[in-house]
């Protein structure tokens, strides 16, 4: 009998079970392999400069660095990453500068590029672009040649970086990669989004100053959002006010980008122009906020007993709220919006 009881009392004995908790995120994955690679390579160089003493001032031998690294058969994160890949990186140093010298933190530079960036239409010649995930950073695929010429460029472009105190129009470029996956090499260059992050682009043109087969093909109008030319801003009737004090600022800059695009002997270039329209904007907000008023009427047509299934704090709530305000730029990011003459300081015309 008493062994019975404590064969009885041995069977009710409790074990904890413990459950696996898996990451919501996966880590650098892609359906493309050279993304999943890409942004291994972002999370990878950006950690290790962590470690390299920042120079006081920058050597010619800068411009000729670089670091590599190469994986064979790795382990981690299998799912997602090829088992070999190649990762090179030019002129870590003289990048790292630039992005400093542009106010970018490469903290927020890393965490923006570790998220897979989503491939758009091509913008000009052969080469493939992606924008990243938070659509601050544009990441364009370059030639051989191309590499070598932005080698050259660099050179000139780092002293005018920082003789006019990051002051430009001109491309803000952040760093360049080779990526070896496969056996095939692929270049890569990543430039700061001139649009804006938040304040959507209405309107758009490619201006070069000349009338000359400047027009935007029937195939490019069809676009959503089509690139128009200096004939379809001319036949637009368009006039930009930004105050003479905007207008002096802009001519200023603008002259002397020019002027070092001259000196180096650079022909093809152009000032790209996004309009934010705020009639459109406060337009698209409140049609934004009747499809929301919909779901949620849809949804508590469920039953919720007439309880609030939306605190008045919730993000949803909050989301609703702001779609009506004025649009208004951040000068964080939006640098290189301007106000329009009849738009208020903080808001972009």
């Amino acid at each position: 009998m008493n062994q019975s009881r404590e064969v009885e009392g041995c069977s009710k004995t409790k074990t904890k079970k413990f459950k696996v908790k898996h990451p919501k995120t996966k880590v650098f994955r892609s359906n493309d392999p050279l993304l999943s690679v890409f942004m291994w390579g972002i999370n990878h160089t950006v950690r290790e400069l962590q470690h390299i003493h920042v120079p006081v001032m920058l050597m010619p031998d800068d411009f000729r660095s670089f670091s590599k690294i190469k994986i064979n058969n790795q382990a981690f994160n299998k799912e997602n990453l090829p088992s070999n890949f190649k990762v090179k990186e030019y002129c870590p140093v003289v990048f790292r500068n630039l992005r400093d010298r542009f106010g970018i933190d490469d903290r927020d530079f890393q965490h923006s590029l570790i998220k897979a960036p989503r491939p758009i239409s091509p913008l000009r010649g052969g080469a493939t672009y992606y924008l990243s995930s938070d659509r601050m950073y544009v990441i364009k695929t370059l030639a051989t040649e191309e590499v070598e010429e932005m080698h050259h460029f660099l050179k000139q472009y780092h002293p005018y970086i920082v003789d006019r105190h990051a002051k430009t129009l001109l491309p803000q470029y952040l760093a360049m990669y080779r990526f070896t996956v496969d056996n095939v090499e692929t270049y890569m260059v990543v430039i700061r989004n001139v649009f804006s992050t938040h304040l959507k682009v209405h309107k758009k043109y490619d201006l070069k100053g000349s009338t000359v087969d400047r027009e935007a093909s029937h195939k490019e109008r069809e676009k959503s959002l089509p690139t128009l030319k200096d004939n379809d801003f001319l036949a637009d009737g368009l006039k930009i006010c930004i105050g003479e004090e905007g207008k002096e600022a802009l001519m200023e800059t603008l002259a002397a980008d020019v002027e070092f695009l001259v000196k180096l002997n650079i022909m093809d270039y152009a000032l790209l122009l996004g309009i934010h329209d705020l009639d459109r904007a406060v337009e698209d907000a409140l049609e934004q906020q009747v499809d929301e008023d919909e779901d949620d009427d849809e949804y508590d047509s469920t039953g919720s007993g007439g309880m609030a299934l939306t605190p008045p704090e919730s993000p949803n709530s909050q989301r609703k709220s702001s779609s009506l305000a004025t649009s208004r730029i951040d000068p964080n990011k939006d640098i290189y919006a301007i106000p329009s003459r009849g738009a208020t300081q903080n808001s972009p015309g």
